[in-house]
């Protein structure tokens, strides 16, 4: 009986070795198989970079505001009598808007003219008789400070009914109006907005740091979104005397022309300043470069070897300094030599030493002025 079960365990455990040698045959030809895969190249796009003119400028995101800008309100209290402008069409300078109601003022002034006749008549005959030793020197003096107070009287009732003539103070662009026929009108209450829009103000903030590169006078080029890739044009008028101490930015103000009222007062636009000359750089689609905390970098394509040394399109992270961005594209200062071939897409898939199919069928885009496609 103990022979048998000495047999039994014997077998038993030859069967165990041969098992586990078969297992571990298998486990190092799967590492094998593993260590020699490699993963089939990944489909980039590419482009062979060049220097090319870059201008040296500064953006900022600006608002813009009227040249001139107001609401126009009510000067004296009064009932609307008439109504004379049309929401958002222009008006030009002094023209009527509203009139209020100045039936008694204009009682009034008929009454102060008789009085005022009246007292021009009696001033006159004063005139004859005191040269003649008529009348006292008083009683004339009395009748020439009556006849002024007259036709004072007459020049008040008028400008009284001139103030509820509310008329524009330069010409514009009015907007909606705040005021019905018969609606009662306390002085300062609104009318309308109006708005010169050409020329225009753009204002924004510039870092402090980079203050001293402006002067009044240089090129602004302005863009926005609704403008379709078009650019507006005009010059910094001024640049405020203070820094903001919560932004630490200093306030720029361009003037720039805006035929047909393309902006309009609040809008968000982006502006450009040209503070240099314009300098040689490597420009890139943005598309080409990986962002990261510790650094931006490109895929450069050049042949590298694998460890058996065979020899592959593969690509190589290159760290670049960058500079500003136009359009589609961004200028690299520093990392990437003229004639390098850098990855423009599929940036994001890659890691150093990966292999990469080239197939520029398709491109990204790489305008420095784009233009949106449901413009």
């Amino acid at each position: 009986m103990a022979k048998r079960m000495i047999l039994m365990l014997s077998a038993m455990a030859v069967f165990l070795a041969v098992l586990g040698f078969l297992k571990f045959q298998q486990f190092q030809a799967a590492a094998g198989q593993a260590a020699a895969f490699q993963p089939p190249p990944d489909a980039v796009t590419t482009i062979v970079t060049e220097r090319t003119a870059w201008p040296v400028t500064l953006s900022a995101i600006g608002t813009t505001t009227p040249v001139q800008g107001v609401t126009v309100s009510a000067d004296l209290p009064g009932i609307v009598d008439r109504i004379r402008f049309e929401s958002g069409r222009r008006v030009r300078d002094g023209e009527v808007l509203v009139e209020l109601d100045t039936r008694q003022e204009r009682a009034q002034l008929v009454a102060a003219e008789a009085q005022r006749d009246l007292a021009r008549v009696n001033f006159e005959r004063m005139q004859s008789l005191v040269i003649d030793g008529a009348i006292a020197r008083a009683d004339y003096d009395r009748a020439a400070a009556e006849q002024k107070q007259t036709e004072a009287r007459v020049g008040e009732i008028r400008a009284t009914i001139e103030r509820k003539i509310i008329r524009a103070p330069f010409s514009g662009v009015i907007g909606i109006r705040q005021v019905n026929l018969g609606q009662y009108l306390s002085a300062g209450d609104p009318v309308a907005p109006l708005q010169s829009l050409d020329p225009i103000y753009v204002e924004f903030g510039i870092p402090q740091q980079d203050a001293g590169q402006l002067r009044a006078g240089r090129r602004v080029r302005v863009t926005a979104e609704h403008l379709a890739g078009r650019a507006l044009s005009g010059r910094i008028t001024a640049i405020d005397s203070v820094v903001d101490e919560a932004t630490h930015n200093v306030k720029v103000q361009a003037t720039l022309a805006n035929p047909g009222g393309k902006l309009r007062p609040g809008m968000f636009v982006q502006a450009e300043v040209t503070v240099g000359d314009t300098r040689e750089v490597i420009a890139l689609p943005a598309s080409a470069v990986s962002y990261a905390p510790y650094g931006d970098s490109v895929f450069v394509v050049t042949d590298l070897k694998d460890p058996a040394g065979k020899t592959y399109r593969g690509v190589k992270q290159q760290f670049v300094k960058l500079g500003t961005a136009r359009g589609d594209q961004i200028a690299v200062i520093s990392g990437v030599n003229p004639g390098d071939e850098v990855v423009t897409s599929g940036v994001f898939k890659l890691r150093n030493g990966a292999a990469v199919l080239v197939n520029n069928k398709v491109q990204p885009g790489n305008n420095p002025a784009p233009t949106p496609e449901d413009s």
